[in-house]
């Protein structure tokens, strides 16, 4: 049986583990740090739609056939379609709406739902989630997924609140699918300064670091 688009799109983000997660007010801050992160090794790429000019943002991204782009903080089903129509691959919201996910099911496009409980995720798990976005970062962080995944290790966890270049390593061992950097990446004051090679040369490291514990899984 041929695989969707969907289950593709699914399997890639699950190949490449990190996203690049950008939310500015300046549209043409958001291309450059972007750019900076795809330099540095980024191939997951996500735009929240918090960003001015994201959906022209998404289509611009699409037009690298290396990268995989996405939207983020995807608050209703219009924004959802509005989203795909521009070229976004998969969708992330800090909320999980039934609505939501029937539409991205029916855009054949994974959705990436919030959630911050065990119940909450395996409802979200239940309506169909691809992933769950792990939001807000619960306190204890590494530890909570761990106890999460004790008796619910069919859940496919993608954290991004209080993931960093530090403990992102933890949270894969702690048996997470993935992880999205947002602040951590884009800090306020690289961003503010605009200092591009500063977030270039910590996607560098961060893919460093990927790439070391890939090698040990082997």
């Amino acid at each position: 049986m041929q695989r969707t688009q969907r289950a593709r799109v699914a399997s890639v983000i699950e190949k490449k583990r990190l996203s690049a997660i950008v939310r500015t007010n300046d549209e043409s801050l958001a291309q450059q740090a972007m750019e900076a992160a795809v330099s540095g090794g980024f191939q997951l790429v996500e735009f929240t739609l918090t960003t001015p000019g994201a959906f022209t943002l998404i289509q611009s991204f699409r037009e690298n056939a290396d990268l995989t782009v996405g939207a983020g903080t995807v608050m209703t089903v219009a924004q959802a379609k509005q989203a795909v129509h521009a070229g976004a691959q998969f969708l992330v919201s800090p909320i999980c709406d039934p609505e939501i996910l029937a539409v991205a099911a029916s855009l054949d496009v994974p959705m990436i739902p919030g959630a911050a409980t065990p119940t909450e995720m395996e409802r979200a798990h239940r309506l169909g989630a691809d992933f769950v976005k792990l939001f807000p970062a619960p306190a204890g962080g590494v530890s909570f997924v761990r106890a999460v995944r004790g008796p619910q290790p069919h859940l496919r966890i993608f954290p991004t609140a209080g993931v960093d270049p530090d403990n992102f390593i933890d949270f894969l061992d702690a048996g997470c699918v993935g992880a999205g950097f947002v602040a951590s990446l884009f800090t306020p004051d690289d961003m503010a300064h605009r200092r591009f090679d500063a977030i270039q040369q910590r996607s560098l490291m961060i893919f460093e670091k990927l790439h070391r514990w890939l090698s040990t899984r082997v």
